[in-house]
Formats: C-alpha cells, structure tokens, sequence
C-alpha cells in the first residue's frame, strides 16, 4: 500500500473543467456558428460570448492537467516530491528534538522530516478546513503508518495564531501554506512561526513570496537578522534547485521562495 498524500489539484475540478469546456464548445457549434433558432443578432453574440467562455475554460482545463501531472506524487520526478524533499534536507533536529511542520496538508514534508530525523520528533498542524476537505488528520496518520514512520504527531492548528509556547521546538517548516491564507500579513504570519523555534534551531519556509503577497522580503531578512537570526537566506527556488523559469511560470509559481536559516 502506498501513502496517499493527494494531489492540490483535484481530479474532480479537472473533470468538471472538462465537462464545461464540452458544454460550451457544443454550445458555441449550435448557436455562434449554425445559428440554430435565434435570430443573426443574437449568433454574432453567442459566437463571441461562447467562445470567448470556450476558450478561457479550455485555456484552464489544459494548465489544470499539466499541474495535476506535475504535483502528483506518484510521478517520482515530479514537483512535490522534489519540493519535499528539497525543504526536508535542511531540517535537522538534535537528539530528543522536536520539529513543527506548519500547513502539514496530508503529511508528506512532516514525515520527510521525521525520516530523516529518528533521533526525534516531528508535530504537523493544520486547520484542514473546508477549502481542502479531503485532507485531515486521519490521512496524515494513515501516510505516517504506511511510510512506517513512527515518531510524527498530527494536530489541529492555525498559522495565525499558534497553540504554542515561545521556543516550543528546535526546527519549524512549512510548504506552500501562507499564500493561502487571505487577508493576512503574510511576513507576520513567518514570524508568528519563528516565535515557537528555539534559541540555535533551524527553519526552512517554502511559499510564494512574490512582492504583491510579502511585501519586501529582503528587508525582512534584514530584520530577522537584526534580531539575532543567523544564516538568513532568500532562495529563488524557480532557478534549478525545485523547477525551471519556464515551469514556474507555466505552473503560475513565480516568486516561489525558500527562506531558511538558524535562530
């Protein structure tokens, strides 16, 4: 049995895209093209109106199956699993440590960590809300028991506002999760985050941090190092070390960023 750590792209979005791209390219034939019961007027309309629809969903159903293909994790060379594993590798927990995963999904960079970490323990937390219902913390268990791993916890928990002591663990991480969150300060949200990371641990935070969602973030990590943070580094993670330029933009992952270094 494999675990089963979904794909963000659902297959029943992909297949309601189908659905409507049909609906409307039938539509477009009967009505813009033959005219079929309405007046020449009303053709010219359709033709355009139709189209237009045809082609923006189509458009759409197209980039939504090249993503579902890159995201799977089934495709061993595909984004996930290179995300994953490149956001895992700087994770390193001392013996006895404990490590935050922050937005865990189904569990897939939490138990990455935790492999490459036995010497300790690895909390995922999230809110699994109705946005992607058929994520949960039942799946994430089910994946940890699958993977064999046993030194993961999964948890309910909100980015916004952590249930944690400050300096509650030696490393936290996150993938892709705050770009999500509307309405929120997106560099407050990174340090509500590093507010429960210990004096000397370690974070590795990978997310879409063009300036319109994070504002400047090199003078961000300025801050953090004026504040006693080492190693504070901005990855462009579109580059070669995750994915291309041209994958980046295709996939609409532009400004993907990791932002890594030591308390």
């Amino acid at each position: 049995m494999k675990a089963n750590y979904k794909n963000w792209v659902p297959k029943g979005m992909i297949l309601a895209l189908a659905i409507g791209s049909i609906v409307l390219l039938i539509a477009f034939w009967a009505l813009g093209v033959n005219g079929f019961g309405v007046s020449w007027v009303f053709q010219i309309i359709s033709a355009v109106v139709l189209g237009a629809a045809f082609f923006v969903v189509a458009l759409f159903t197209l980039w939504s199956v090249v993503a579902y293909r890159s995201f799977s994790y089934d495709n061993p060379n595909g984004l996930s699993r290179k995300i994953i594993d490149g956001v895992a590798k700087y994770i390193t927990l001392p013996p006895g440590g404990r490590g935050l995963d922050v937005g865990c999904g189904s569990g897939a960079l939490t138990i990455a960590c935790a492999k490459l970490n036995p010497q300790g323990t690895m909390t995922g937390a999230d809110r699994w809300g109705a946005e992607y219902a058929s994520y949960s913390k039942e799946l994430c268990d089910r994946n940890a028991a699958i993977e064999g791993v046993s030194n993961t916890e999964f948890m309910k928990g909100d980015a916004i506002k952590l249930d944690y002591a400050d300096e509650s663990f030696d490393a936290v991480t996150s993938n892709y999760v705050y770009h999500n969150i509307r309405g929120a300060d997106k560099q407050q949200l990174l340090l509500e985050t590093l507010r429960v990371l210990k004096k000397g641990g370690v974070f590795a935070i990978h997310d879409l941090m063009s300036p319109v969602r994070y504002g400047d973030m090199q003078s961000f990590a300025v801050r953090l190092r004026e504040q006693g943070y080492e190693r504070v580094e901005l990855i462009d993670t579109t580059r070669g070390l995750f994915m291309n330029p041209t994958q980046a933009r295709t996939l609409l992952l532009a400004g993907s960023t990791l932002l890594i270094g030591r308390k």
